[in-house]
C-alpha cells in the first residue's frame, strides 16, 4: 500500500493511496501526515486505515496520473558512508584516485556514531518529473539513489520513499569541509514518487535499489543494490538523527548509497535519472544545467 499526491487539476493536489493492482484512491486529507495523525487518533495502524479507503471506487489507474513530491517534507537528511561502495568512492575523490588509499573516510565507515548531515528543505526538493540541477561550479556530478525514511517528530519509521541525493564528486574530493557545497543548491534533492507505508513492509532490507541513466535515449548506466548491504540498521540511523535534535514530523532520512556510477562517469545537461526502489516505484527527473554566473566585484 503505497501513498502518492497527483494533480487533480492545476490549481488542486490530491492526496491518494494505490492498491496492489494499482488503483488510485482519494484520500480525504490535505497532506499525508494529517492522514497519519487521523488514524492515530482513532488508534489504528496507517495500514489499516488506508485499506478502509481502498474498498471506495478507485479514480484512477497510477500510471495515469501526474506525480508531485507524495509530501512537502520541511528537511531532509541524509546519511554518508553507510556501504561499502560509498566509502571506496569517496576514498577515490580525496586520494585522485589511488584505489588502495586508507582516508578518514574509512574511519568513518568504521565508528560508532554515522555521518548525518542536513540536504535540503522543501523549497530545494523536486518531485516526479521535475529538473534536477547541475551545480555550475562543479565538472563532477552524480546521482546518489537512495533509500529514503519518512518518519514523525519522534524518529517512528512512517514509511518509505525513493531519493536522489545530488552529488559533486570533484567538490567534496577537494576538501571535506565543502560537503554543505558538495550536497546542497538549487534542485539538488529529489523524492517519490510514492510512499511505501512502513506497516505494508515486512522486511526493509530486503528491498532493492536501482539507479539507471539514460542519455539521448540510450541508457548509460544502470546498477543495481540490496539495502541489506547497509553496514548500519534504519533505526539506528534515526535513532543519531533525533538525539539532541528537534526533527518535524514528515522529515525524510536518506540512508546512503551503494548504486555508484564509474569514476570516469559524469551527468550531462539532459541525461535521464531513474531511481527506483521495489515496491516504491520509479523516482525519473531530467538533468539541467546551471549556467555559472559572472562574479561581480565590489
Amino acid at each position: 500500500m503505497r501513498i502518492i499526491r497527483y494533480k487533480k487539476n492545476e490549481a488542486t493536489l490530491q492526496l491518494a493511496l494505490v492498491n496492489n493492482e494499482s488503483f488510485v484512491f482519494d484520500l480525504p486529507y490535505p497532506d499525508f501526515m494529517s492522514f497519519v495523525h487521523e488514524a492515530e487518533k482513532q488508534e489504528k495502524t496507517v495500514l489499516a486505515f488506508a485499506q478502509e479507503f481502498a474498498t471506495n471506487e478507485p479514480v484512477e489507474k497510477y500510471e495515469n496520473t501526474i506525480l508531485t513530491t507524495p509530501l512537502d517534507a520541511p528537511e531532509v537528511w541524509a546519511a554518508g558512508v553507510t556501504y561499502e561502495k560509498s566509502r571506496d568512492a569517496r576514498n577515490y575523490e580525496a586520494t585522485e584516485g589511488k584505489l588502495d588509499a586508507t582516508t578518514f573516510y574509512d574511519k568513518v565507515y568504521e565508528a560508532e556514531r554515522p555521518e548525518i548531515f542536513f540536504k535540503s528543505t522543501a523549497a530545494r526538493t523536486v518531485g516526479p518529473g521535475q529538473e534536477v540541477y547541475l551545480r555550475s561550479d562543479s565538472n563532477w556530478q552524480i546521482p546518489e539513489p537512495e533509500l529514503g525514511l519518512v518518519i514523525n517528530k519522534d524518529g517512528k519509521i512512517l514509511g518509505y520513499i525513493a531519493g536522489n541525493d545530488m552529488s559533486c564528486r570533484d567538490i567534496e574530493g577537494e576538501n571535506p569541509l565543502y560537503l554543505p557545497q558538495a550536497k546542497m543548491w538549487k534542485n539538488s534533492c529529489s523524492i517519490g514518487p510514492a510512499i511505501l507505508l512502513s506497516d505494508a513492509v515486512d522486511d526493509p532490507y530486503e528491498l532493492t535499489i536501482t539507479c539507471r541513466i539514460l542519455r539521448q535515449d540510450e541508457k548509460v548506466f544502470e546498477g543495481m543494490a540490496y539495502v541489506n548491504q547497509l553496514k548500519r540498521k534504519l533505526d539506528e540511523l534515526v535513532s543519531y538523527l533525533v538525539l539532541d535534535n528537534e526533527i518535524f514530523d514528515g522529515t525524510v532520512l536518506l540512508t546512503g548509497t551503494c548504486v555508484v556510477p564509474p569514476n570516469e562517469f559524469t551527468l550531462n545537461d539532459g541525461d535521464i535519472i531513474e531511481i527506483e526502489i521495489s515496491g516504491v516505484g520509479t523516482l525519473r527527473n531530467p538533468v539541467k544545467q546551471l549556467v555559472k554566473k559572472e562574479s561581480v566585484a565590489n
